[in-house]
């Protein structure tokens, strides 16, 4: 069969028409899929939009009354800023225009809150307790989530996947629980839309969120990461092991090599130093914000890991503030009560409590809602509770009971006692449920002894009768502990220690 040929006429227009579509394609303005339908920006504060363009390509951005404009740079990229935006649940337009036309319809002005961890943040709601009950009351279209669906990245990445979806009953079930239950407090509280992004990968230690090159640069973490052990098929399985015998035929052997195979690869790649901080947190940068949670720390409770928590969680905080160019107000939640055998909970759990250090940082205490042998407990209506509590009286200024249960605030030893005082008492000091429990204390040759506890106002007075003359303290410091000091407010306290020892 024979093929016609084009005419020169034809041809030429032929090669035309294919100039101009591919100039077009390298001339459309695109963004980050953050900047979508149903989206919320942060109010009253500096907001950035920006994305790629053909360079030298004049980009003007248009929302609630304000017009920007720029040039794109050399590499293609652009990016404006609107200042500060008042809160509206009024559904607007956010239009982008260079030489083709983006318009981002349902666009409300709120509170931003980002939500970053391992898999008890990234739980779902029709994971968590009372499921049905939360479904049927979830109709809030002011509430919105946005799940950063990006995989982990060898370098930091510009764009990034999801969408933004309103919450309603037939939703709320693939939202982050712990967000939304810290969302929809915030909601009714300050009467203002909400946006949740949820950037979370289960079974992922902190070394993976964290930039390389600040991992690489911080003497006290560098040394300890090259020595780190290979991470486990994958860290919550390895805390949750499977009941049921192993089967022993061949061919099962086989398929269980190969899963185990498979999912240890899959696990390495979550684990890559910085490779999740790449793929999902720096696409999201500067998107703005008014704070972050962070829910992670089950993966890190190895032996090997533990004691170095504590330079990372602080490391992450300063990291990701300095890359933002702002200073956030972060808040964690801190491990829960946990059986973990050969798992080091309260060296993590210490960790998170010395983080406080930092400026505009809290702490959800969740020793007291945690599930002995299932590490993904149901219970995030508490979790969310208390992250808002802090968030509402912290950051927002609110009238709270209180932000926080009990912190140690030092210790004096008088004869064969030891009084320990506390902060965030609201309320006093309160032993829930029973006789005051939970506190051990040792003389100098380290030997621990149940103690015998009182409140004393806001003081807790410890003693035991075998140690004549102690000079150490400790409170919660088990995987599982038993213990119910309170605050008046019903939150529990921190699990701490007065010691060092190893």
């Amino acid at each position: 069969m024979k093929i016609p040929l084009c005419s020169p006429v034809s041809f030429a227009t032929l090669v035309l028409a294919l100039a101009a579509g591919a100039l077009s394609a390298r001339a459309d303005v695109s963004l980050p899929a953050i900047f979508s339908d149903h989206m919320v920006l942060q109010s009253d504060v500096r907001v950035p939009v920006w994305g790629t363009a053909s360079p030298g390509e004049k980009i003007t951005v248009d929302f609630a009354g304000q017009s920007v404009a720029t040039t794109a740079a050399g590499d293609g990229t652009w990016q404006v800023a609107f200042a500060r935006l008042a809160t509206s649940p009024t559904a607007r337009s956010l239009t982008i225009k260079g030489n083709n036309t983006i318009t981002i319809q349902d666009v409300l002005v709120g509170e931003v809150w980002l939500g970053s961890g391992q898999s008890n943040m990234a739980m779902t709601v029709n994971r968590a307790k009372n499921y049905e009950a939360e479904k049927g009351a979830a109709n809030f279209p002011l509430i919105r989530h946005f799940k950063e669906e990006s995989p982990n990245a060898d370098s930091p990445q510009s764009t990034s996947k999801g969408r933004w979806v309103l919450c309603t009953p037939d939703s709320v079930g693939t939202f982050s629980a712990a967000l939304y239950f810290f969302g929809r407090e915030l909601h009714p509280t300050l009467s203002v839309p909400v946006g949740l992004i949820n950037s979370s990968v289960g079974g992922t230690p902190i070394e993976a969120w964290i930039a390389a090159d600040a991992q690489k640069n911080s003497k006290e973490i560098q040394a300890a990461i090259a020595a780190l052990p290979p991470a486990p098929p994958t860290a919550d399985a390895a805390l949750n092991p499977p009941t049921a015998a192993p089967k022993t035929a061949a061919n099962e052997k086989q398929k269980n090599a190969q899963k185990t195979a498979k999912a240890t690869k899959a696990t390495a790649s979550r684990s890559t130093t910085g490779g999740l901080f790449n793929g999902k947190i720096a696409p999201l940068i500067p998107y703005a914000i008014r704070g972050i949670l962070w829910y992670q720390g089950e993966a890190n409770t190895t032996a090997a890991k533990a004691s170095l928590y504590e330079h990372q969680l602080a490391l992450l905080v300063r990291d990701w503030r300095t890359r933002w160019g702002t200073e956030p107000p972060f808040a964690w939640v801190q491990l829960p009560n946990f059986v973990g055998a050969g798992r080091d909970w309260p060296i993590v759990r210490e960790a998170m409590l010395k983080t406080l250090a930092l400026p505009k940082t809290g702490m959800a205490i969740t020793i007291d809602v945690g599930e002995a042998n299932d590490i993904h407990p149901k219970d995030k209506q508490t979790v969310g509770h208390r992250l808002a509590q802090w968030a509402l009286g912290s950051v927002y200024a609110q009238k709270v009971a209180a932000t926080s249960g009990p912190l140690p605030a030092g210790h004096e030893i008088r004869g064969r006692e030891m009084i320990l005082r506390f902060r965030h008492t609201e309320g006093g000091l309160v032993a829930q449920g029973g006789p005051l429990t939970g506190f051990v204390v040792a003389g100098a040759d380290r030997r621990w002894s149940p103690a015998q506890a009182r409140l004393v106002g806001n003081t807790v007075v410890i003693s035991a009768p075998d140690v004549p003359a102690p000079v150490a303290a400790r409170y919660a410091w088990e995987n599982f502990p038993t213990c119910n000091l309170y605050n008046g407010a019903g939150l529990p306290a921190s699990p701490f220690r007065t010691d060092d020892w190893k």
